[in-house]
């Protein structure tokens, strides 16, 4: 076969057999395109590397040719500056996953280099970029890098390379092992090392190593352990041996990694009970009694979320499917479930008629049906005895608790409720206002009703977020809904993180740790409170890691829910951390409106010069809310039409207005005016902004709080230190 060295690459060329189809992807050592054996009709991958690399180019091709292996990408054949590789169909291994699958995934990967390091080859580059996830598991890709064992590892030229070339620096060096990036002699055990990074990602969804330079990166490797991550016992600690500086520390032999793993996945595999509650079907027609049938599920939700260890999907994301004709075992599957709860409800005078099935989602069979007949004084027993049925027939037992009913609101104060829900999630001006009043409603329809007083109280910081109340404002009626609560419910945890967030508007810390202790120190916790106590809270005292694991354990009980959705995405980017536009791209699909997601996104790909999509996204979420005003503004005055850009804030009104401070902030930060957007965040901090402490800082990555001007700012709300470990 001829050598293509002097023939430029495109579609349609032929290169002997083989012709070109379209590119796959290139970086600094070479192109791979997809292309098809006109002997045969395959479709293949063919891999050239660039004239400097070809020792590299031909080291791979020792090393694949050596593999016959189901989750090794396969060589099919040899040219003098090409590889002929088999064609995978996959994505880059994602993260975070759940336990069961990381490990089931974790298991084919350690398979994989079994394999290889039989044969005496090292890889020394795995990272999730060379692991593709497809139909039928795994596959290794990339052994450009590999060495055979006997070699002597000099210099490494990987690190050389991650240090020279950009887009190679973060995604080589925070996956090599201490002594590969020392340049010291490596063996299997480094590329244990380096599968224990991975692992580490895909349970976590961060990094375990990570630095804002190739060198910082590197001593985090060298030097630091990463924080644990959330997983049983028996996963941290193979984690942890994978994870360990010495190579004589760790496991010996990915042999032993897999079979730790495959003992750890004989229990990962059982999955947790977990239960979707449909909403009821109403049977009448009546809207009223559609209201009816929905509270009647809530409550059961209610009930089922005291019954230790049954994991209870929230209203927000069970409800999604209401009005859909979606078969049960796609519904399950959507939310991550084992079990599903659907019924019915007829209501005629004063009686009611409930139907209930509880499904098993992997085979779609009925463990338990039962319908009721009662008058309509007996619907909340029929609730209990629904719940009390449910657990009997999972094997488990409701907690003493859940016989102490919280209060029962007459159906149009639940009605109100509901509603009010639903617009609150929305998150938009008027959703909103439409909220406020639902809120207000359903108080004054029922003035004993505690969990409608605690969340008006979350609405009115939610206001202040958007500018639509002061701070002060906010903070005063927060505390008269939440001392009118707790009066009713002293237990309520909504109620206690109402006060904790009127801590965090004084900047009082301590006072806000305090009062989300006692919050989170309640039972069956909602998905909204983790939400404030993640994005408010630990988010604001720099404790991520605590913040990112919040968030998760709320979207296990509320997957759907587009403003949680958000915020791993928002964490990510705000570190640094580019993994966070592939996740916020994600909700982008499940909701196009999402506008707090669109101006992360255009905020970090302004941080990444990539204005045009900056621009573009901006204007998407000006057409919805007022908050992009400063992106846009900003982008007039950096193409010169500073007439318009004035126009655009004029809109805004008085500066001295609650919240267009903020506006002017993201402004000058879009203009990469640090200095001016630094005098505008004081302002901020000055009117209590909700936004000041974390939300617009850390919108723009670790650009602006990695400027001299953030420590002074950053004293003035009494944040801490990020140095300081101190939780309060």
């Amino acid at each position: 076969m001829a050598s293509m060295a002097s023939i430029p690459w495109a579609a349609g060329t032929q290169l002997g057999p083989y012709e070109l189809l379209a590119p796959l992807g290139a970086g600094g050592m070479g192109e791979v395109w997809k292309a098809r054996d006109t002997r045969i009709d395959r479709t293949v991958a063919i891999k050239r590397l660039k004239a400097a690399h070809l020792e590299r180019f031909k080291r791979e091709a020792r090393a694949i040719a050596a593999l016959n292996h189901p989750h090794i990408c396969q060589l099919y054949d040899l040219g003098p500056d090409y590889l002929v590789m088999e064609y995978v169909e996959g994505v880059p291994i994602s993260s975070p996953l759940p336990a069961a699958e990381a490990v089931r995934l974790a298991i084919q990967i350690a398979a994989a280099l079994e394999e290889a390091h039989g044969k005496g080859i090292i890889h020394r580059d795995l990272k999730p970029a060379n692991i593709l996830n497809t139909s039928k598991g795994v596959k290794l890709l990339d052994f450009g890098l590999a060495k055979m064992e006997a070699a002597t590892a000099s210099a490494d030229d990987t690190l050389s390379m991650a240090l020279t070339e950009p887009g190679m620096i973060m995604g080589t060096v925070a996956y090599m092992s201490p002594e590969q990036a020392q340049g010291l002699p490596v063996d299997a055990r480094s590329d244990v090392f380096s599968f224990g990074a991975v692992l580490y990602e895909m349970l976590s969804g961060r990094r375990a190593f990570r630095g804002q330079t190739a060198i910082a990166t590197i001593t985090a490797v060298v030097k630091e352990d990463p924080a644990p991550v959330s997983a049983s016992p028996a996963i941290q600690s193979i984690v942890g041996r994978c994870l360990a500086k010495q190579p004589s520390q760790r496991f010996q032999t990915i042999a032993e990694v897999k079979t730790a793993l495959e003992q750890v996945g004989q229990t990962e595999d059982a999955p947790r009970p977990s239960i979707a509650v449909l909403p009821f079907a109403n049977m009448s027609g009546d809207k009223e009694q559609e209201y009816f049938s929905d509270g009647l599920a809530e409550e059961i939700i209610n009930v089922l979320a005291h019954i230790p260890d049954l994991r209870v999907i929230a209203r927000t994301s069970a409800f999604a499917f209401k009005g859909q004709n979606t078969d049960i075992r796609k519904i399950a599957e959507t939310l991550g479930v084992t079990h599903v709860l659907e019924g019915s409800v007829r209501k005629a005078g004063n009686r009611v008629r409930v139907t209930g099935q509880l499904i098993t989602a992997h085979d779609g069979s009925h463990i338990w049906s039962e319908r009721f007949d009662r008058e309509m004084e007996d619907v909340f027993a029929i609730q209990d005895e629904i719940a009390g049925a449910i657990a009997s027939a999972l094997k488990m037992r409701l907690s003493p608790d859940a016989a102490a009913r919280r209060h029962t609101p007459p159906l149009p104060a639940w009605e109100a409720m509901l509603k009010a829900r639903h617009y609150m999630q929305k998150w938009t001006p008027d959703s909103l206002a439409r909220a406020k009043q639902s809120y207000l409603e359903a108080t004054q329809l029922d003035q004993q009703f505690a969990l409608a007083h605690a969340e008006l109280g979350l609405l009115y910081f939610v206001l202040a977020c958007e500018g639509q109340v002061t701070a002060p404002e906010a903070a005063a009626r927060m505390q008269a809904e939440a001392r009118e609560a707790l009066a009713l419910d002293p237990s309520l945890a909504e109620a206690l993180a109402v006060l904790a967030l009127v801590a965090v508007l004084d900047y009082n810390w301590k006072e806000a740790g305090r009062q989300f202790d006692l919050a989170l120190a309640r039972e069956a916790l909602s998905p909204l409170v983790r939400y404030f106590y993640s994005a408010f809270y630990l988010c604001s005292v720099g404790r991520m890691q605590e913040a990112m694991e919040q968030v998760k354990r709320a979207l296990r009980e509320d997957p759907l829910n587009v403003l949680l959705r958000i915020c791993p995405g928002e964490y990510l980017l705000a570190e640094g951390d580019p993994a966070g536009e592939a996740s916020l791209l994600k909700v982008l699909e499940l909701n196009e409106n999402a506008w707090i997601a669109m101006l992360w996104l255009a905020a970090f790909y302004v941080t990444s010069g990539r204005t045009p999509e900056a621009q573009t996204l901006a204007a998407r979420a000006y057409d919805l809310v007022l908050n992009a005003t400063g992106f846009v503004a900003g982008f007039a005055k950096l193409s010169g039409d500073g007439q318009r850009a004035e126009a655009l804030l004029a809109v805004l009104g008085s500066t001295d207005t609650y919240g267009v401070p903020a506006h002017y902030f993201i402004y000058y930060m879009v203009c990469g005016e640090l200095d001016v957007a630094a005098g505008w965040l004081q302002k901020m901090i000055e009117q209590r902004d909700t936004r000041a402490p974390w939300l617009l800082p850390h919108l723009f990555g670790l650009g602006f709080t990695a400027s001299p001007y953030w420590p002074k700012l950053a004293k003035m709300m009494n944040l801490p230190s990020p140095a300081s470990n101190d939780k309060d």
